[in-house]
């Protein structure tokens, strides 16, 4: 057999790729997402109920579909994303990231000796099809999209070095945390929020790598899609839930519910 393709990786081709948060922990909610057209999914291990059983349910539940899965993990844990790589995650988003000495160690988290420290699983792994790819070790890294995000005002100052570290495929911006860590709670579109966002993009671009960004309000990922980021997240599927129930609620009552909050980020 031979190793599994990266539809995610492979769509990296200059086109502006939009994707949704899958929060809801479940393989059932994330399948429906899965079915509605959009080109990646985020399963979210850091502020989602998404322990390490949960996200292989939903790999396995979207496998069918055209929607590429992305996988965030809570930490840098290097424990954690062995686990992660194991059951067949091949696009894996890691948090906090502000630094390039980080970033290098998430790099050897995810290959193999002698190039890094991921343990050999074999024929005990999903990623391996149960030792059904024979060049496994030998081939994975491949296949595999690391994305690290940069969402501090510290991440920012190193962005350029982070970037450039080999072996990170893309740098993800988190304006929520970024705006929050600025001093500008609530307000990712405030001017000093914008300029960092800017640089995070156009060093990303410099070194070479694809650039990401969470965008739920409309005009900010049509303003990023013009900038030219290569994949931005314009849902959130607990936010979508929720304002959409409101919605249909308010068709039947006097009461008018309010802005979702989903615009803050």
């Amino acid at each position: 057999m031979e190793l599994p393709r990266n539809p995610f990786k492979a769509a990296l081709d200059g086109e502006p790729r939009y994707g949704c948060w899958a929060g809801f922990g479940t393989a059932y909610a994330t399948e429906i997402l899965a079915t509605t057209g959009f080109d990646w999914l985020l399963i979210d291990g850091e502020h989602a109920p998404n322990p390490v059983p949960a996200v292989l349910g939903q790999l396995q539940a979207v496998a069918p579909y055209p929607s590429a899965p992305v996988v965030r993990a809570v930490s840098h844990d290097p424990a954690l994303i062995k686990q992660l790589l194991d059951i067949g995650v091949q696009t894996l988003m890691v948090p906090m990231v502000d630094s390039a000495e980080q970033a290098e160690a998430l790099v050897r988290a995810t290959r193999f000796p002698p190039h890094g420290i991921r343990g050999v699983g074999g024929g005990l792994t999903r990623a391996t099809r149960w030792d059904a790819v024979a060049d496994y070790i030998e081939t994975a890294h491949r296949e595999l999209c690391l994305i690290v995000q940069v969402e501090s005002p510290t991440g920012i100052d190193n962005v350029e070095a982070i970037a450039a570290v080999d072996g990170v495929d893309a740098v993800f911006v988190g304006p929520a945390d970024l705006s929050t860590g600025a001093g500008h709670v609530g307000n990712p579109g405030h001017a000093d929020v914008q300029a960092m966002i800017r640089r995070a993009f156009e060093a990303t671009r410099a070194a070479g790598k694809a650039a990401g960004i969470l965008a739920p309000a409309e005009a900010d990922a049509r303003r990023y899609a013009e900038w030219g980021f290569d994949f931005i997240a314009v849902g959130i599927d607990i936010s979508l839930l929720r304002q959409a129930a409101r919605q249909t609620l308010a068709r039947y009552t006097s009461d008018t519910p309010p802005p979702g909050s989903s615009s803050t980020y």
